[in-house]
């Protein structure tokens, strides 16, 4: 049975095939369909990189939380490494009573440094070096001729750095030009 609507501008009547209607419905249908097909992609490629973006924060929560952890234990080891330090450089190496007992030093100092250096621990000795205010904290500044101004002329203690952050500067004597030049020409 063929439906009939009238236009009431022009007075026709058009006749609708149900199948056109059932068609025009079934496209309907279809467009819906495929929006939602395509809408759900999107969230899923969301989610997706959502979840690559969530396990990518937590592994790096995880190393900075490793890396400070390890920080700390390192910061709380430097009194360990500058008392090895200044035993090994006070000693008396000529007095044979003692040279056992320096020999174990060396050798533990050696075997301490070579585990920390092993977990990230690097040592900052400037001896001769530029001064680096990134680096080293300048306890006094020393005229000097011999080498060239704000060159690190003494190291008074050591500094470390771990995983490329510095964990404390070395405290050093810094050079700096004589205040009143030799004329040596004259």
């Amino acid at each position: 049975t063929a439906q009939k609507t009238e236009n009431t501008d022009t007075a026709e009547v058009v006749e609708i095939d149900p199948k056109d209607a059932q068609i025009s419905e079934l496209h309907a249908q279809l467009a819906q369909a495929q929006q939602a097909l395509h809408d759900q992609k999107e969230g899923a490629l969301r989610a997706l990189a959502e979840g690559e973006n969530a396990k990518r924060r937590a592994e790096t929560e995880i190393d900075k939380a490793r890396k400070f952890a390890l920080e700390k234990f390192a910061s709380d080891l430097l009194p360990v490494i500058d008392s090895l330090d200044q035993a090994i450089r006070y000693a008396d190496p000529s007095n044979e009573a003692l040279k056992p007992v320096l020999e174990g030093l060396e050798l533990t100092q050696k075997t301490f440094n070579d585990t920390v250096t092993k977990h990230g621990l690097v040592v900052l000795d400037p001896q001769g070096e530029a001064f680096n205010p990134e680096q080293h904290q300048a306890m006094s500044m020393q005229e000097s001729s011999e080498v060239p101004p704000n060159t690190v002329i003494a190291v008074v203690q050591k500094g470390y750095e771990i995983n490329g952050r510095l964990l404390r500067p070395a405290m050093v004597m810094v050079s700096q030009a004589p205040a009143n030049p030799i004329d040596v020409e004259a």
